[in-house]
């Protein structure tokens, strides 16, 4: 009998719909909303879900940091990576015109020890504000970050993959990037399980189809639904898809400048170990 496998994610993936429609994956795949990343390694050390997509910043904090949020490292193993970002991007209330205007207001994070945090300090430290500048508001994952924003409970958060464009559409202000090159979502497993790396291999298989334009009906339907967004801004989402430095990771290799970028940020705002991180088991071989 073939295995089911169920993947927790922050949000509804649309490759993952994608690959179903296609009929791209192998299995069965399960998809399993996580509130925050400790919860989702949780999770995924207790063996409630089989794989993560994921920040590439929690696999190290769980593989390498026994400070981290769960208090306990694992073999948790990065197997294929999957996008640049997805327009992973600072953005403001309404009516904010620059950085200078967050001074002394709230800006939401996942957690203040995490990979889209860094992203978020790196970002306003080269928008000139400083820890200590701002207050930091824990909201949890991208979707009710964005809740968040839109209903003023705090005054900037950093979003992509849908939830950037609902943030435009509602008139939020994108202030900046995040720093690139860049490595946004993984798939991760604990130890090397053979049905996570064909499951990897079925989704980059969906990146190509996506990246061919062979299925631009289907990602814009999965768009719509999985995301809740208006038709216009799910063609949006595809182009975010088939960007060249945002979007799809078609060969799944999680390239060494972009791991860097992603390593260089912990090591700047929270913990990691000196050394190269990249032969010490972070990359599933």
């Amino acid at each position: 009998m073939t295995r089911r496998l169920v993947v927790g994610a922050f949000s509804p993936s649309v490759v993952l719909r994608t690959g179903r429609r296609l009929g791209l994956l192998g299995c069965e795949v399960a998809e399993e909303p996580v509130p925050s990343s400790p919860a989702q390694f949780r999770s995924l050390l207790d063996g409630a879900i089989d794989a993560a997509l994921t920040s590439p910043d929690n696999v190290l904090a769980y593989r390498f940091v026994p400070d981290n949020p769960l208090g306990r490292t694992a073999d948790v193993r990065i197997v294929s990576a999957v996008d640049r970002g997805l327009g992973l991007a600072l953005y403001a209330r309404p009516g904010v015109t620059s950085a200078a205007d967050l001074k002394g207001e709230l800006v939401g994070v996942d957690v203040p020890d995490s990979g889209f945090a860094f992203a978020l300090y790196g970002v306003l430290d080269g928008l000139g504000l400083r820890p200590g500048d701002y207050g930091l508001a824990t909201l949890g994952s991208t979707p009710r970050r964005l809740d968040a924003l839109l209903t003023g409970r705090c005054a900037a958060t950093m979003l992509n993959a849908g939830s950037d464009l609902r943030a435009e559409d509602a008139g939020a202000v994108r202030l900046a990037g995040v720093p690139r090159p860049y490595l946004g979502t993984v798939v991760c497993s604990v130890g090397a399980d053979p049905a996570v790396r064909a499951l990897a291999g079925d989704l980059r298989e969906t990146a190509r189809a996506i990246l061919r334009r062979e299925a631009d009906d289907v990602v814009v339907e999965e768009a719509m639904t999985a995301l809740n967004l208006p038709r216009a801004a799910a063609a949006r989402y595809l182009d975010r898809l088939t960007d060249p430095d945002a979007g799809l990771v078609t060969d799944g290799h999680a390239d060494a400048p972009s791991l860097a970028t992603v390593i260089d940020l912990r090591r700047r705002y929270g913990t990691a170990p000196d050394g190269d991180l990249l032969t010490r088991g972070l990359l599933d071989t």
